[in-house]
């Protein structure tokens, strides 16, 4: 079922169809009997997969000969911050990044809060 599911999202990428090709590739999805499973992050991309589902649905029952193939499209929105960011933070990230934004800094007597 993955090689089938990832030569159409393939398929799809070399005929420019490149949002549904990311769609499909965003994370494995799940099979439990004749019902795939797929999560995606938001609404519009659940509306986005659902206009092109006929044609994977169509792609994966003909190659796979297995008829009562169905997809199941869960959307999670769930997005924990693993940590807050201060100023300071994002200072010292800039820093690791870019060690002349030290220069920067002082040059025009920039205050970090």
């Amino acid at each position: 079922m993955m090689i089938q599911w990832t030569n159409y999202a393939k398929k799809l990428g070399a005929k420019g169809f490149k949002i549904m090709e990311s769609l499909l590739l965003i994370n494995d999805p799940v099979l439990n009997g004749t019902v795939i499973s797929i999560e995606l992050p938001n609404e519009g991309s659940k509306l986005d997969f659902e206009s092109q589902k006929n044609g994977l649905i169509g792609h994966l029952r003909g190659h796979l000969h297995n008829h009562d193939i169905t997809i199941e499209v869960i959307v999670n929105e769930s997005f924990e911050s693993k940590r807050s960011f201060n100023d300071q933070d994002r200072y010292n990230r800039l820093h690791e990044i870019n060690p002349n934004i030290d220069l920067l800094r002082t040059t025009f007597g920039l205050d970090i809060t």
